[in-house]
């Protein structure tokens, strides 16, 4: 696993068991640093590392105690399918066993002076709406939010109840972490709506939701989503995941269209 030390902000490689470390959850945002990016100099002006140093005050400040902080976008050498492969099938490991995930909404301002001060921007903010950041809600142990100048708005519990209206998940999976007991057809539900921006990415990044690992073979399309439910069908006996079979053999499996029935079954 590869980190970023909060002092040097420099990567490091640990083989085995990494050193605790905090994680962030985020949306991509244009002019992100890259792992080759690091070695060159000119990233102050780049948005991506001023997110990058933000995170690594926010640590600082929260008194966390980690000397080391994990960040996707730099974190993973994406020129080899390998390490990438290797890194897209531990994620949802990688943010459970985190000392703390900290969801950066660069779309959210926190209003102190407002009778409201979050008014209707943390639930439209659209860290909401992408497929990867359905498991970095759901994984980390600790995640605590903050708007876009790094002020913290709240933990997952303070911010549950509006958690729970926006995402369709229920308070019982959001306070306890009791998303492996939900159904395979309640976890497929929670990912209608978000999106990826390659179509492969929405079946990867369930793999760790679901509990299961495959091979990435990025050009295959809606394939993956196939690849996916093969995957599923070997590890879980849950009943419903017929009705997802069901519904991608009589519809494109596009996530947007997923939904769960009117009532849920386990012998569907």
């Amino acid at each position: 696993m590869r980190l970023l030390n909060i002092r040097s902000l420099r990567a490091e490689e640990f083989i085995g068991t990494p050193p605790p470390y905090a994680i962030l959850s985020h949306t991509w945002g244009a002019d992100e640093v890259t792992l080759h990016d690091l070695d060159h100099l000119g990233l102050d002006d780049k948005p991506g590392w001023k997110k990058i140093i933000g995170f690594a005050r926010a640590i600082r400040q929260s008194n966390q105690p980690v000397d080391y902080f994990w960040v996707d976008t730099c974190c993973i050498d994406k020129s080899s399918s390998a390490e990438l492969s290797e890194a897209i099938n531990s994620m949802f490991h990688w943010y459970r066993e985190s000392v703390c995930c900290f969801a950066y909404l660069a779309d959210v301002e926190w209003r102190a002076h407002s009778s409201s001060p979050l008014g209707a921007d943390f639930e439209s903010s659209k860290w909401f709406t992408r497929g990867w950041t359905l498991q970095e809600l759901l994984a980390p142990r600790d995640l605590e939010f903050f708007d876009k100048d790094w002020r913290g708005i709240g933990n997952r519990h303070d911010l549950m109840e509006r958690i729970s209206t926006r995402t369709n998940i229920d308070t019982d999976t959001l306070r306890l972490g009791q998303w492996p007991n939900a159904s395979v057809a309640m976890r497929m539900s929670w990912a209608a709506g978000r999106q990826t921006t390659r179509p492969e990415d929405m079946a990867y990044c369930l793999l760790g939701i679901f509990d299961v690992n495959m091979p990435l073979l990025y050009g295959e399309g809606d394939r993956a989503f196939t690849r996916l439910q093969e995957e599923i069908l070997k590890e879980s006996e849950d009943q419903s995941i017929f009705a997802i079979v069901l519904m991608w053999s009589l519809i494109p499996p596009k996530v947007h269209r997923w939904s769960l029935p009117a009532k849920e079954s386990s012998s569907i």
